[in-house]
């Protein structure tokens, strides 16, 4: 799950002085340490991770302050107060509105700098922070991706508004399906990038790997950075790291309430990505797909497995992602098949 370039970067920048590498006679780290501790990695990787602009998203990653990208003021931003939570939001642009809700560890800045500024032409988008993340603060309540979509519901009540599309990444992807599941009235469109709605959407050594996180994999890294500098106590990290990936080490399965969602839906997932491609395909043919449109018509719910396209790489890909994202949520999605 993490660029060949990057891991050396990242394995680089923590071998203490004086370190020998495997061939110089130390033994070996076992393969399925390596695994997992490159899977947590990953994670830590992708906030400094910026695709190339003349390059495609995946060819090669520098650090975020090495590449020049488009960035924008929002024109509202704040706290809402939603069950014990103050929870932080910014609003770009306007017009239909759009919830963004960030993958685990991240924030706003880390998730959706890029992506902001590309869907906020010709719509409103409101980027919320998660219990615990970026801004907001966490609380003692344990972390669920039911409590945190109660919170996005909370969020559009705070800004009085009805009825959005909602897009999630990673983990905000399965808070996007609990607020599809739980508050449908709100929920126009469903988009969610590389997410999963049971624990064993992801592929095997994937989950395994998320019982071996550890803050110590974090440290250094630009999500500790941004943990620290957003005002959080240092000495909590921690505990921050545990209690997120501890909603990913209890099982769960909401692929009933998942695929009586009646809203559409629009997965992707890489070819290369943390999920499997069965669990997207079974969501996809619930929703009307797995037939040939132009005998049976199109399905209001689309699929996507973007080419050579890792979990990181995702939202890097914004040269395919955002004009499958915008056909999708601006489409009548008429379910006529195109003829010649």
């Amino acid at each position: 799950m993490i660029q060949p370039r990057t891991r050396a970067l990242l394995v680089q920048r923590r071998r203490p002085h004086g370190v020998r590498r495997a061939q110089d006679g130390v033994k070996p780290m076992p393969r399925y340490i390596r695994a997992s501790r490159s899977a947590a990695l990953a994670v830590a990787a992708v906030a400094s991770c910026r695709p190339r602009p003349e390059a495609g998203a995946n060819a090669s990653v520098e650090p975020a302050a090495a590449v020049a990208g488009p960035s924008m003021e929002p024109v509202d931003s704040g706290y809402a107060d939603v069950h014990g939570l103050r929870m932080y939001y910014e609003v770009y642009g306007a017009g239909k509105p759009l919830v963004l809700l960030h993958g685990s560890y991240m924030n706003i800045p880390l998730n959706w700098a890029h992506i902001i500024p590309l869907l906020a032409k010709d719509r409103k988008v409101i980027a919320a922070e998660m219990q615990g993340h970026g801004r907001t603060r966490d609380i003692p309540r344990e972390f669920s991706y039911e409590g945190m979509a109660d919170d996005v519901s909370g969020l559009l009540e705070h800004l009085k508004i009805e009825r959005a599309d909602v897009l999630g990444y990673s983990m905000g992807g399965g808070v996007a399906f609990q607020v599809a599941v739980r508050h449908p009235e709100k929920v126009r469109r469903l988009v969610v990038l590389s997410g999963v709605y049971a624990h064993d959407g992801w592929w095997p050594d994937v989950e395994a790997s998320f019982a071996t996180f550890t803050p110590e994999m974090f440290k250094g890294t630009p999500i500790h950075e941004q943990y620290v500098g957003s005002g959080n106590d240092p000495g909590h990290f921690p505990e921050f790291v545990q209690k997120v990936i501890g909603i990913d080490l209890k099982p769960y399965d909401w692929s009933k309430d998942v695929k009586n969602i009646e809203a559409p839906i629009f997965m992707a997932i890489g070819d290369a990505d943390g999920v499997r491609y069965e669990h997207a395909m079974e969501l996809f043919r619930a929703k009307g797909g797995g037939k040939m449109g132009d005998i049976h018509g199109l399905p209001e719910s689309r699929l996507a497995v973007l080419p050579s396209t890792t979990h990181i790489g995702m939202i890097q890909r914004t040269d395919w992602l955002i004009p499958m994202i915008r056909d999708f949520l601006d489409s009548d999605l008429d379910s006529a098949p195109p003829t010649f």
